[in-house]
C-alpha cells in the first residue's frame, strides 16, 4: 500500500519530514519500505515565461528564447521546439539540474550563441502521459497562461508530494487506510485529528428499499451487505485534487463514480463496488456461491467457468460480479449510466483469498479483504461515497439504505492490569500511561471494582483479543527502543533421549547384533490379514478403526497386531524367492475403546521379530540344518540379557497364530514379556509358506517395567563352588521351570543356580514319564563350603521336588 503525505495532511497536522515519518511509523510496527519523491530531479526546474523568440541566425530550425524566470535578467535559451510561442509559460530546466529522464543541464553553446537551460518536454519531467493530449505529448509542455514565473514547476504539475510505501502486516488490517495511518500519527505525535463530517443530503425523493433488495445466501461467506443509490448521476471526471490522491496511491483514475469508490477503499479501508442500477436484472443483488460452470464474465475483460466455491454478487439472472475481487462487465458504469448503486459489504477474508488464487485475480479490494475489515464501516463509506458524488454537483441520493445485517458484531472486551502488561514488558510504565495510549488508540478503558481495567477493543482491531496484544500495544507506542535489554534467563534442560527411546534403541542394537534386519512397516492391515493369521472372530484385533481415504483398498484398517505387518512382509521377501528371512520391527499398534471411535485408541509400542530358513550361510564349513523353535528362544534370551531382564520363567503357552505345543511365554509372575513359537500350520498355509516360520512378540511398555536400570557389580568369588548333579524321574507334561523355581526356593543361601543338562525319555523310562537332569551350583563369597553343607542343602531340594512333583530319585 502507498498514500501520499499530503493526503494525510489533509487530516492530520504534523511536522515530521517525510523520512522522520517513515522511521516514527517504522518504530511503531508499521514499516515504511520506501520514501518515494515525486518531485525528483525537478529540484531546478522553474516555471518561465517566453517574453522573445527569434530565428538563430546560423539554422533553419532553431530557436533564441528569452525568458522570464523571475530574476532580474532574462536568460537565453536555444530551443529546436516548434510548438513554443511568445508569452507562453513553459518548465524551464536551469543550469546545474538534474532531471528524471538522466540529463545533466550545463551552459552551453548551439551554433555559436550560448544556451543557458533547457526548454522541457513532458517526458522530460517523467509526467503521466497517458493523462496528456496528443498536443501535450509532442514538444514542449506548455503550462496554464496565468501560471506565475519563477516558482517551482513541481508546485504547478502536482508533483510537490511525498508517497510512503508501505509493507504492512497481516494483522493490521487497520492500517491498510488512511484514517487507520491518520490514527497512529495522531497517537504518535499528541496532535488531534482533522476528521471530516460524513453524512449526505437525501434528495432524490425516492426510497431506497423501494428501488432496490438485497440479500445473502450464504451467511459463512459474508457477514453483511449494504447498498445506497445515487440518481441523477453524471459522470465525468472527478477533482484534480482527487485524482492527485488517487494516482500517490498508485490508483488508476477512471471517472468519477469508479474514483470515488476507490477513494473511499483507501480513505476508509472499506471496499466498495459501483453498479449500473439499469443493468441489474431484477433490480435484486444476492451474496451467493457460484453454480458450477456459471461464467464469471469480469471487468478487466476475461471470462471464467465457476468452479462451484467462489462467492459472487449475482442478480436476478447471473452473476454480477466476484464477491471482493473484481465487478462483472455486464453492470459496469459507464457514460450513459444515470442511476448508481453503491455496495459496501463485509466478506469472509478467506473465502476471498481462495477465489481470487484460483482466479489469478488480485486486487486492492482483495488484500483488504483477505486481511479483514470493519463490518461497522459500511453505511459510513457508502455516505461518503454519496457525499463526495454530491459536493461535485453529480447526484442525487436516495432516502435510507438497504442493509442486510443477520449477525450483528459483539464488541470485544480485554481484562488486563498494569501489572500483569508491565512484567510481560518488563517495563515500569505507569498505569495511566498505559491507559491513556490504548484510550488514544480508540480503546474504551474502564476501571473495575477488583482494580482491573477492561478495554473494550474498537471495531476496527480485529487482531487484539488477548491481554498480550494489549501489551504490544502499549510497548509499540511507548517506544521498543525505550525498553532496556534483558538477558533471558530460564532453566536450561539438556535434550536427550527419554527411558523409553533408549530402551527401544537399546533393543534395536542388539537384534541388529544377533544378525536380524530391522523392517519398516506402514501401520495400516486388512481383514484379510486377520483371517489368514487366524485371529479369533470375537478378539480384540478385529476392532480395527476404518481408514476414510486409504492409501489403497487392500488395507483399509489401522493395525491393531504387529505380525501382520511382519508376515506381510515376509511374504514378499518369498514371492523374491528370498527364502533365508531374519527380520524385526518395532512400531505401535492401535487398540481402540469401541467402534465407531470417539476418543484417542490406545496407543502401544510392540516389538515383532521373525526368523525362518537355514541357521548359516551355504558354505562348504557350514551344515545346511534350518532354524528351530530354540534359535528363536536364544534370540528373546539374549535380548532380555542385554536389556537386563532376568529371573523370568519360560513356560508352555497358546496363541491364535502360532503351533499349539511349540508356543512358550516368557513371564515374571503372570505377565508375559514374551511369545515364541512356530507360525501355526493352517496360518502357514494361508499365506502360501511351505517352510517353518519362528515368531516373537513383544510389549515394549511391558519390558520396561523390567529392564534393569540400577546395576551393582560383584567381585569374582575367591572361593571354589560345589556341584552336585540331580537327576529325576518326573511326569511328562511337568515343566523344568516348574522344577527350577522349586529348587531355586529350597537350595538355602548358598545355592547359585540350577542348570538343566539332560532330558529323556526312551526305554529304561516308564511310560508318562522323562527323566530331567539339573547340575546344582552352590558357593560361598567369603569361605570354602563343606561337603556336609552342600548335602544338606541338596537334600532339601530333593525332599522338596519329591514333594512337590512327586519325582524319583534317578540312580
Amino acid at each position: 500500500m502507498q498514500v501520499s503525505i499530503k493526503w494525510l495532511k489533509d487530516y492530520i497536522d504534523f511536522d515530521w519530514s517525510a523520512k522522520e515519518l517513515a522511521d516514527q511509523f517504522t518504530m511503531a510496527g508499521i514499516p515504511v519500505e520506501n520514501v518515494i519523491c515525486a518531485d525528483e530531479g525537478l529540484d531546478q526546474v522553474v516555471t518561465g515565461r517566453i517574453e522573445e523568440i527569434t530565428a538563430h541566425p546560423d539554422s533553419d530550425h532553431l530557436q533564441i528564447c528569452q525568458m522570464n524566470v523571475g530574476e532580474k535578467e532574462r536568460i537565453q535559451i536555444i530551443t529546436g521546439a516548434r510548438n513554443v510561442r511568445e508569452g507562453q509559460v513553459v518548465p524551464v530546466a536551469m543550469v546545474g539540474a538534474h532531471l528524471p529522464s538522466g540529463l545533466h543541464i550545463k551552459k552551453g553553446k548551439l551554433r555559436g550563441l550560448a544556451s543557458n537551460g533547457m526548454l522541457c518536454s513532458a517526458s522530460e519531467l517523467h509526467l503521466d502521459l497517458t493523462k496528456l493530449t496528443e498536443e501535450e505529448k509532442d514538444g514542449i509542455y506548455i503550462l496554464p497562461a496565468d501560471t506565475p514565473v519563477g516558482i517551482p514547476a513541481s508546485d504547478v504539475l502536482g508533483l510537490d508530494d511525498v508517497v510512503l510505501e508501505f509493507e504492512i502486516t497481516a494483522n493490521r488490517a487497520d492500517c491498510f487506510s488512511v484514517f487507520g495511518l491518520v490514527r497512529e500519527i495522531a497517537v504518535l505525535t499528541g496532535n488531534k485529528p482533522k476528521w471530516p463530517m460524513i453524512g449526505c443530503k437525501e434528495d432524490a425523493g425516492r426510497k431506497a428499499a423501494d428501488m432496490m433488495s438485497v440479500g445473502i445466501a450464504a451467511n459463512d461467506l459474508c457477514s453483511r451487505f449494504s447498498v445506497r443509490i445515487a440518481c441523477d448521476v453524471k459522470i465525468g471526471s472527478s477533482p484534480d485534487w482527487m485524482q492527485q490522491r488517487l494516482e500517490g496511491a498508485g490508483i488508476r483514475v477512471i471517472n468519477n463514480v469508479v474514483d470515488i469508490t476507490n477513494f473511499v477503499m483507501i480513505e476508509l479501508g472499506q471496499p466498495m463496488h459501483a453498479y449500473d442500477y439499469e443493468k441489474i436484472a431484477g433490480h435484486s443483488l444476492t451474496a451467493r456461491l457460484a453454480k458450477e460452470g456459471e461464467n464469471l464474465h469480469t471487468l478487466d475483460g476475461s471470462e471464467r467457468l465457476a468452479k462451484g466455491t467462489e462467492l459472487v454478487i449475482a442478480d436476478a439472472k447471473h452473476p454480477a460480479g466476484l464477491a471482493g475481487v473484481m465487478g462483472g462487465l455486464e453492470t459496469e458504469v459507464t457514460e450513459r449510466t444515470t442511476t448508481v448503486v453503491f455496495e459496501a459489504a463485509c466478506f469472509n477474508g478467506a473465502s476471498i483469498r481462495r477465489t481470487s488464487r484460483v482466479c489469478g485475480l488480485h486486487s486492492e479490494a482483495s488484500g483488504r479483504f483477505e486481511r479483514g475489515v470493519d463490518v461497522t464501516q459500511t453505511k459510513r463509506a457508502l455516505d461518503r461515497a454519496c457525499q463526495l458524488l454530491q459536493e461535485m454537483g453529480a447526484c442525487t441520493v436516495a432516502e435510507g439504505y438497504v442493509d442486510v445485517y443477520p449477525e450483528p458484531k459483539d464488541p470485544v472486551t480485554i481484562d488486563f492490569t498494569a501489572e500483569e502488561i508491565n512484567r510481560r514488558l518488563g517495563t515500569q510504565i505507569e498505569g495511566s500511561e498505559m491507559a491513556d495510549t490504548l484510550t488514544r488508540l480508540g480503546f474504551s478503558i474502564e476501571t473495575r471494582l477488583n482494580g482491573t481495567c477492561r478495554a473494550t477493543v474498537p471495531s476496527w482491531r480485529s487482531d487484539c483479543t488477548y491481554m498480550e496484544d494489549l501489551s504490544e500495544e502499549v510497548a509499540r507506542i511507548h517506544g521498543f527502543d525505550k525498553i532496556a535489554s534483558t538477558t533471558p534467563f530460564g532453566r536450561m534442560v539438556q535434550g536427550k533421549q527419554g527411558a523409553k527411546q533408549n530402551l527401544v534403541t537399546r533393543i534395536k542394537h542388539t537384534l541388529a547384533a544377533l544378525g536380524m534386519t530391522e523392517e519398516l512397516s506402514f501401520a495400516f492391515t486388512s481383514k484379510a490379514l486377520f483371517d489368514k493369521l487366524l485371529v479369533p472372530q470375537d478378539s480384540p484385533f478385529r476392532k480395527a478403526i476404518p481408514i476414510l481415504n486409504p492409501l489403497t483398498d487392500a488395507a483399509p484398517l489401522v493395525r491393531t497386531c504387529l505380525l501382520t505387518s511382519i508376515m506381510e512382509n515376509a511374504v514378499r521377501n518369498f514371492s523374491r524367492k528370498n527364502h533365508n528371512i531374519c527380520l524385526f520391527d518395532i512400531a505401535p499398534v492401535f487398540l481402540p475403546e469401541a467402534l465407531p471411535v470417539t476418543e484417542l485408541p490406545d496407543e502401544r509400542l510392540m516389538l515383532a521379530g521373525l526368523w525362518t530358513g537355514r541357521r548359516n550361510e551355504i558354505t562348504w564349513n557350514h551344515d545346511n540344518d534350518m532354524v528351530d523353535f530354540y534359535d528363536m528362544k536364544g534370540i528373546v534370551e539374549e535380548l532380555f540379557r542385554a536389556i537386563g531382564i532376568q529371573k523370568y520363567t519360560v513356560e508352555a503357552g497358546e496363541h491364535f497364530a502360532l503351533h499349539p505345543g511349540k508356543t512358550a511365554f516368557f513371564k515374571k509372575g503372570r505377565e508375559v514379556l514374551a511369545t515364541v513359537g512356530e507360525l501355526h500350520p493352517k496360518a502357514a498355509e494361508n499365506f502360501g509358506i511351505k517352510q517353518k516360520v519362528y515368531l516373537f512378540e513383544m510389549c515394549v511398555d511391558v519390558l520396561m517395567k523390567y529392564t534393569g536400570r540400577h546395576f551393582q557389580f560383584d567381585s569374582l568369588p575367591k572361593y571354589p563352588a560345589i556341584t552336585r548333579d540331580l537327576a529325576l524321574l518326573v511326569d511328562v507334561d511337568i515343566a523344568a521351570s516348574d522344577i527350577e523355581r522349586v529348587i531355586a526356593k529350597n537350595g538355602g543361601k548358598h545355592f547359585k543356580e540350577a542348570t538343566l543338562f539332560d532330558v529323556y525319555m526312551g526305554k529304561q523310562v516308564a511310560d508318562g514319564k522323562k527323566s530331567m537332569a539339573f547340575s546344582l551350583k552352590f558357593q560361598s563369597k567369603d569361605r570354602t563350603l563343606t561337603d556336609e553343607e552342600a548335602d544338606t542343602a541338596f537334600q532339601n531340594i530333593l525332599n522338596a521336588v519329591q514333594k512337590y512333583f512327586q519325582a524319583e530319585l534317578r540312580a
